[in-house]
């Protein structure tokens, strides 16, 4: 790579040629011409040391500031002219137009090793890498794109009225940041453009200092798009008609037993056939010596290979021979082993190419698929029937989203564990669940990807069709490199993936309870309107909490309009909070609650709902009919009462969020400490998610929100 710093001045007039607003210049070669050039913009001025070597011209006090006389001019030029050092090769000076202002943004062009071009935004001058306010998006930008970043800015204090200045003029700072982008577009060159700062003048931001990097031998290759497998493939893995278990083993604690135990256990209705080299009885199948030994009229699409990775080149190759045209491998010994183990991978992909099969793995823990009754794999659990579809690169992760589909009572469709990914990737799987009759959401862990700007042309087909949840590993470890520009060294692997999951319109998780909660409330609630979010709970305390968490998010907490308030005074007593949180103070009766959540819900300016207390009823008939005076003394007759109660506010939640299509999302603490009290188990009962926290169904709600926005949006 051969690397050639731009001058402020052709930078700064590059931008210019996009659009950008750049502060006036001059260029001298000397003191007169220096001061002949203040002389024709006006002063006050700033004189800097200009040439192509010549970065960062602050930290190595190269710039002289408000320079009101001739004099002045003429003592900074000569100064600045013997600061000039032999490694700074040509140099002149660069006279400016004094642009001052109380707020400072940074912006500009990054090129990250996996997603390729960026444009930057954040907060600017010296302090921008100590602050780190920064929003990344990839080229090209659209203006919807571009807007979001201003949004996405976490200190939106610094872009409204300001210490008697105007708002910043968002338009002139979208049209900023598209004139980067088709700067990016139309340069190829270009590795990097550092504007900072861009001070904000009167509410429109200015560009007072400008670096462009480039590589004048880089061009931009044409986007290789990555082929899309025929979903027609994956039939053969997630709904095979048989399934051929090659290396079973008659020891329990063996990945060939435990695979054939759990495709038996879960009750997969088709063929299911077993491979052993010692032949014999496993589970009460007789074992075949090699797959050449199927049955004439055996009907198996798919095998899963638990053999050694030596053998599985002849395994495949048989398989293929007698019918099989999908192949999930367990083994280890591939890409994840050295330099061998690369070769060992690439021959099978080579091979399974040749044969016409689907590969997944190698190096994988299995597959399921609910509608097939298939429990494919080396682990556990096998979860529940549901709409959520995971992917993930790490076979453990598959097993804790699974964990959490078993606890939570929300049910998965399809799971696979890409393990190496060779050949089908986790790219691939996405593709397949956004067209897939049994899948609402899919979820997934990824830590690497090969080819980040591919992953993201896919996965915003992806989300156009169906939401998409993701977990990334690997956040922190080397993210931040060193670089020469202030854009560089802000660009951070995860700050660069975090703007592509926005742009892509990716629900991007924080852990995995996020996660799984967020794909979970995908699959089971509607999608909100709007962000107007009404708290409905039975005890003060709970809504102040909750009414924090909304003021953190992007929900609103709105104030009820006069005629709900007045429907609501109806049918409460006076006591009631009579705002939002609706507070009923203790003040139910026997069909309160679902008559309140019917009149919020009903409310055209209500949108979404977060309903708090459901199952403290039935806790205290806990306490009752774990007593010594239970079922006397009425204890018997009430304790039904509390309990039948509780299982009817869930019911009554899910009910009118079905019938009005708006998310009414239960929380209680319950739902961990007291899986089995009627109020949580109810809520689980409906198909819906009872979040532990007020604060988790928040970000959940959250979630959905985000995701209905970037549906709606005009590019």
């Amino acid at each position: 790579m051969t690397k050639r710093t731009r001058s402020e001045a052709e930078s700064t007039r590059l931008l210019a040629t996009r659009g950008i607003p750049v502060a006036r210049t001059v260029l001298a070669a000397d003191a007169d011409g220096a001061v002949a050039a203040a002389e024709h913009i006006g002063y006050p001025v700033v004189v800097k040391l200009c040439g192509d070597a010549i970065a960062h011209k602050t930290e190595r006090g190269l710039v002289r500031l408000k320079l009101q006389t001739p004099d002045d001019v003429r003592r900074a030029a000569a100064e600045l002219l013997s600061a000039a050092g032999p490694d700074d090769g040509p140099v002149e000076l660069l006279v400016g137009e004094m642009v001052a202002g109380n707020r400072e943004l940074i912006a500009g062009i990054h090129t990250d090793d996996q997603f390729g071009p960026c444009v930057m935004l954040g907060v600017g001058g010296v302090f921008a890498e100590a602050i780190a306010d920064v929003v990344f998006r990839l080229v090209p930008l659209t203006r919807a794109d571009a807007e979001s970043m201003v949004d996405d800015l976490r200190t939106q204090s610094l872009l409204g009225a300001f210490r008697g200045e105007p708002p910043v003029d968002r338009e002139t700072l979208v049209m900023v940041l598209l004139g980067l982008s088709a700067l990016a577009e139309a340069e190829p060159s270009i590795l990097s453009v550092d504007v900072n700062p861009l001070i904000v003048v009167d509410g429109r931001p200015v560009a007072v200092d400008a670096l462009v990097v480039e590589d004048p031998e880089r061009v931009h290759g044409e986007r290789q798009g990555t082929a899309r497998i025929d979903p027609a493939r994956f039939r053969a893995l997630f709904e095979p008609r048989g399934v051929v278990v090659a290396g079973a083993s008659s020891h329990p604690g063996k990945f060939g037993f435990v695979a054939l135990h759990n495709i038996l256990r879960g009750g997969f209705p088709g063929e299911v056939h077993a491979t052993n080299r010692d032949g014999g009885e496993i589970l009460g199948l007789s074992m075949l010596h090699s797959v050449d030994e199927l049955p004439d009229d055996a009907t198996v699409d798919l095998v899963f290979v638990c053999t050694p990775a030596a053998t599985n080149i002849d395994l495949l190759r048989a398989a293929a021979a007698r019918g099989v045209t999908a192949a999930f491998v367990t083994s280890a010994g591939y890409g994840e082993a050295g330099p061998d183990g690369e070769a060992a991978q690439r021959e099978l992909i080579e091979v399974a190419d040749e044969l016409g099969l689907l590969l997944a793995g190698p190096n994988g823990q299995g597959v399921v698929s609910t509608p097939a009754s298939l429990c494919a794999q080396i682990v556990a659990p096998y979860p529940p029937a549901g709409r959520i579809a995971i992917a993930s690169q790490s076979g453990n992760f598959v097993s804790s989203f699974q964990n959490f589909a078993v606890q939570a009572g929300v049910g998965v469709s399809r799971a696979v564990s890409a393990g190496n990914a060779a050949s089908t990737t986790i790219a691939d799987f996405l593709e397949y669940f956004a067209d897939d009759a049994a899948t609402s959401v899919s979820l997934a862990y990824v830590e690497g990807l090969p080819d980040g700007r591919a992953f993201f042309d896919r996965m915003a087909s992806v989300t156009s069709r169906r939401p998409l949840v993701v977990l990334k590993g690997g956040v922190t470890g080397g993210g931040q490199r060193a670089a020469a520009s202030h854009t560089g060294s802000l660009a951070t692997d995860d700050r660069v993936f975090d703007g592509m999951c926005r742009q892509a319109g990716i629900t991007r998780a924080a852990d995995v309870e996020e996660a799984f909660e967020a794909a979970a409330t995908f699959a089971t609630q509607p999608m909100p309107r709007g962000p107007n979010t009404v708290v409905l709970t039975t005890a003060g305390g709970w809504g102040v909490v909750t009414a924090d968490a909304i003021a953190r998010s992007s929900l609103d907490l709105i104030a009820l309009p006069d005629d709900l308030r007045a429907a609501l005074d109806a049918k409460l007593p006076p006591r009631w909070s009579r705002n939002n949180p609706v507070d009923l103070a203790g003040a139910e009766t026997r069909d309160t609650i679902p008559e309140i959540l019917e009149l919020l819900a009903t409310h055209d300016a209500v949108h979404a709902i977060v309903y708090l207390g459901v199952g403290i009823q039935s806790n205290e008939a806990r306490l009752m009919r774990t007593g010594a005076f239970y079922p006397d003394h009425g204890l018997e007759r009430i304790v039904a009462f509390h309990e039948r109660q509780d299982r009817r506010y869930a019911e009554a939640a899910a009910a009118i969020s079905e019938s009005t299509g708006k998310p009414i999302l239960t929380a209680t603490e319950l739902a961990i400490t007291q899986p089995d009290n009627p109020g949580p188990e109810a809520v689980r009962a409906s198909g819906r998610l009872c979040y532990a926290s007020a604060h988790r169904a928040v970000r959940a709600l959250e979630h959905l929100w985000a995701y209905s926005r970037f549906r709606s949006r005009t590019p």
